[in-house]
């Protein structure tokens, strides 16, 4: 009988926190094998080694080795580098030709062949190190080529070939495309992965169609957005491709690290509350955030937040519409966050317009956006699509409460407010209409002003619903465990 050992799970990913964050990515691989049962899985994490990664980190790593990899007709440096965060171990791949920008995104084309070289990197360098992952936990189209090196190794006989993947879509919408030629020539995969079978998609090679072919699992990170996906308005082109795969796909939720985001405790804000003591405390929040940016002083107006970036997919062309007549209303607008110069364009405007009751933030200041958690009544969301979505759970953990579309995530984390039961922790719309958006800002703005304790039971229920990573650590888990039995057998 084998001695029984723990599970050796290896996150492959292009961003994790606290070394490199672009979005909810690197909040899942630095905070989700945090939470993984240490007892019976051995989780460590395999990332770039970008110049943009801070030097109180960088200075902290160790140096284990370097080694060369094929890569195409090319032939790579790589380095490996070594730090222990908390209890989970950290590999970091070097190489300067391609990780040495001021951050880990650059131009599509040099990102295709970068994450190429990330993918191999990560498959050799298990060789180098002490520790032969049963699975390779991939992350996105930057990790999805892994499955596919994996195949063609095992077709040569290679013992890597034998290790498990399960590749996690954290937003289908990013998928890695680029010319079919230019992917075989950067890669080197065999001509049969060039094909629709495998990677071709629509005349160009998809990274992310062929991880999910090839991968043993694929996740997503709700259960509703596994499901949209498989439709075409939801699923990017790649529907089919799903549809096919749908017996290895499902939807775990992300969690939220309760620790991190917690207003009796966040050091970011300037009075703490927890849901027994928001009614006396969270004013003053309130206040606080109103005079840093410039609204009226007034703690009993109606704020409502906005911490995002700003694409389309956040559903901003919602929001301008309905602003000239939701604005008339005794409300205030508070909104941080940078993207596509045409939304930026517009909330400048409403800011210039509507002085004291619009503020604007322009760019990301972590303890600009705590304090619109916390000094806000509500939090606008109302998004095209929403794979999980972590800014509503933040909101609600601090007493805002959502105002959001019902798709993916959003759908499975906020309860819609019933009047009759008393039930729900937020408030939601179906369809993608800017009267249904600017029908359901009424109701809420009716129920905050004139139900007042009605809204404070919607709060109660909204800090202390549960979306921690216990129950979705505990999902993965069973999936590692599914997977490795198989392997055994």
């Amino acid at each position: 009988m084998r001695k029984s050992t723990r599970k050796k799970i290896l996150f492959a990913a292009s961003e994790c926190t606290p070394f490199v964050k672009t979005g909810g990515l690197a909040d899942v691989v630095g905070s989700l094998p945090q939470h993984l049962d240490s007892s019976r899985y051995d989780v460590r994490v395999i990332m770039p080694k970008y110049l943009c990664i801070p030097q109180e980190y960088v200075q902290r790593m160790t140096y284990l080795t370097n080694f060369r990899i094929d890569l195409g007709w090319r032939n790579q440096y790589v380095g490996l580098f070594e730090m222990k965060l908390g209890s989970i171990t950290f590999y970091f791949i070097d190489n300067e030709f391609y990780f040495c920008g001021f951050q880990p995104y650059g131009q599509i084309f040099q990102d295709i062949e970068k994450f190429a070289f990330y993918s191999k990197a990560v498959i050799e360098s298990c060789g180098y190190l002490d520790f032969m992952p049963d699975i390779i936990h991939c992350h996105d189209w930057q990790a999805a080529l892994i499955p596919v090196f994996l195949d063609q190794m095992c077709q040569q006989g290679r013992p890597e070939g034998k290790i498990k993947t399960i590749l996690t879509i954290h937003n289908l919408r990013f998928q890695g495309r680029w010319g079919l030629d230019e992917v075989q020539d950067i890669t080197g995969l065999a001509d049969r992965y060039l094909t629709g079978e495998y990677l071709e998609a629509y005349g160009d090679a998809n990274y992310l169609k062929g991880g999910i072919v090839l991968a043993d699992r694929v996740t997503t990170v709700s259960p509703t957005y596994s499901r949209e996906i498989k439709t075409p308005f939801y699923g990017e082109g790649l529907h089919t491709v799903i549809e096919n795969n749908a017996g290895k796909v499902s939807g775990i939720l992300n969690g939220l690290d309760l620790e991190e985001f917690n207003p009796m405790s966040d050091p970011m804000i300037p009075h703490h509350y927890s849901v027994d003591t928001f009614r006396r405390q969270k004013p003053a929040d309130k206040a606080a955030l109103q005079k840093k940016l410039g609204l009226e002083v007034d703690k009993g107006k109606m704020v409502f937040g906005i911490v995002s970036r700003l694409t389309d997919q956040k559903g901003f062309d919602l929001i301008g519409s309905v602003l000239p007549e939701f604005l008339k209303g005794e409300v205030q607008l508070a909104v941080i966050g940078s993207g596509e110069s045409r939304y930026e364009g517009m909330f400048d405007y409403y800011a210039r317009t509507y002085p004291g009751k619009v503020a604007f933030y322009r760019g990301y200041s972590e303890e600009t956006a705590r304090l619109i958690y916390a000094g806000s009544d509500a939090f606008l969301m109302p998004s095209i699509f929403e794979p999980c979505g972590l800014s509503q759970l933040i909101a609600m953990r601090y007493g805002s409460i959502p105002v959001v579309r019902e798709t993916g995530g959003l759908k499975d984390t906020v309860e819609p407010y019933n009047e009759y039961e008393d039930t729900g922790c937020g408030f939601s719309f179906a369809g993608m209409r800017a009267d249904e958006l600017l029908k359901i800002l009424y109701y809420a703005e009716d129920v905050y002003y004139r139900h007042k304790r009605r809204w404070n039971h919607i709060v109660d229920r909204a800090m202390t619903m549960d979306y921690s990573w216990e129950a979705s650590a505990k999902c993965y888990g069973d999936m590692y465990d599914e997977l490795t039995l198989k392997g055994d057998d």
